[in-house]
């Protein structure tokens, strides 16, 4: 009986070891038949495959994802250059975001003297800062790309949130209520108005 123990444990790697040689026998006969998939897309392409290739004209590129941007965005040749934008920005404003974009708002889009008019006399404490900021961005184009202020009109105005300081006040029975003093990033961006 241990003569047949030992008979039985030299007969299974005998066995794997058969097919083992074997295995890579079959997969080469296997790769012998099918083409690598490079030279089975020659194959397609120049019997006219089907896909979106044989839809296209020939002599047209392909329209990826990345070509459509680039196209929008106007980087080719014969593109109009972009407009001049001159920037401002103030941060950490104390005013609480949703009130400043309630003026944003107002103002977006308008030339810079009827900007500046409406600001003036806007009762809403949002509206002087914003008014200040719009006067640096106007500073900024006269001195700093030569422009004449009073061309410009307001391209783009965001507000966004800055950090909230947190506070507390004292309440009845020994408790403590919250304030929140929210804080505002602003930025505005000028570009010279264009001739109709």
């Amino acid at each position: 009986m241990a003569d047949d123990k030992k008979e039985k444990k030299t007969k299974k790697p005998a066995a794997k070891k058969a097919k083992a040689k074997n295995a890579p026998a079959k997969k080469t006969k296997a790769a012998a038949k099918k083409p690598p998939k490079k030279e089975q897309a020659k194959a397609q392409g120049a019997a006219g495959g089907s896909g979106r290739e044989a839809e296209q004209p020939p002599g047209d590129k392909p329209r990826g994802r990345s070509q459509s941007r680039s196209d929008s965005s106007g980087a080719g040749r014969g593109a109009k250059p972009a407009p001049l934008v001159v920037r401002a920005s103030s941060r950490y404003v104390r005013i609480a975001p949703r009130k400043a974009r309630l003026v944003a708002d107002q103002v977006r889009g308008l030339q810079i003297d009827r900007a500046r008019s409406l600001l003036q006399f806007s009762p809403r404490g949002a509206a002087r800062d914003i008014r200040k900021l719009i006067d640096s961005a106007a500073a900024n184009a006269e001195n700093n790309h030569d422009l004449v202020a009073d061309e410009m009109r307001v391209a783009e105005i965001t507000v966004d949130e800055g950090p909230t300081l947190r506070r507390y006040r004292p309440r009845a029975l020994g408790r403590a209520t919250p304030i929140n003093k929210r804080t505002s990033h602003i930025a505005v961006a000028l570009s010279p108005e264009e001739e109709i």
